[in-house]
């Protein structure tokens, strides 16, 4: 079948297709490519039957059935992909970041004054690492989860609304620590604070852009 010429049918269902789906670029890209080549498989098969190609490919979109009817099985698959996108980042990422954090703290030179610091400073330490530690054991669970079942509407949602309750909670705490540290000691002025500081701002922006794509893949694909 010459496709170099007749693709009209195959080529306006992929891209009716691709504007309804959300998710990561990479598997929304391979999703719509094995879409296509098998749309071009089944044409070819028709038109080896005789029919024309404007009718083979006809008849393959078809048989692949409606959009509408397509494309929520297609958001689920790239539904998944961004869970796991995400749950790796926090599974992988927020450990990290809480050794670096501990780590910094233990080397970290604070001067005499860093003794006077108040009760409730190592109550919030605390806090903060216990939520980097429920927030990747959250992550670790998503992975564990998709393993079992390729549904994952309900973990984007979870994970989605998890980091964007746990961001700003983080954001408060964090703030307090790092005042009360800068107000007894050097710390504004300590090198390896400043880029730890940096390095977690940056973390926290990731996080809080793939739990926002977490969150736009739960949707009813619109046709």
């Amino acid at each position: 079948m010459d496709t170099a010429f007749d693709t009209a049918a195959v080529d306006d269902y992929v891209a009716r297709l691709a504007k309804t789906l959300r998710g990561p670029r990479q598997a929304k890209r391979d999703l719509l490519a094995e879409a296509r080549d098998g749309l071009f498989d089944a044409a070819e098969a028709y038109a080896a039957d005789g029919l024309s190609p404007g009718e083979a490919q006809a008849r393959a979109v078809a048989d692949f059935g409606p959009v509408a009817e397509v494309a929520p099985e297609f958001q689920e698959e790239l539904t998944a992909a961004q869970v796991r996108h995400t749950a790796l980042l926090l599974f992988l990422g927020t450990p990290v970041l809480a050794l670096m954090w501990t780590f910094l703290w233990q080397v970290f030179p604070a001067g005499p004054s860093y003794a006077m610091r108040p009760a409730w400073f190592d109550v919030v330490a605390k806090t903060v690492d216990v939520l980097q530690l429920l927030t990747g054991l959250a992550g670790g669970l998503a992975l564990w989860r998709l393993r079992r079942t390729r549904r994952a509407r309900r973990m984007a949602r979870l994970l989605g609304f998890l980091v964007w309750w746990q961001l700003p909670m983080m954001a408060v705490l964090c703030t307090a620590l790092t005042n009360t540290a800068n107000v007894l000691t050097a710390f504004a002025d300590y090198p390896p604070g400043m880029v730890a500081t940096w390095l977690s701002l940056t973390f926290w922006g990731w996080k809080l852009w793939s739990a926002a794509r977490c969150l736009t893949t739960t949707g009813t694909p619109q046709v």
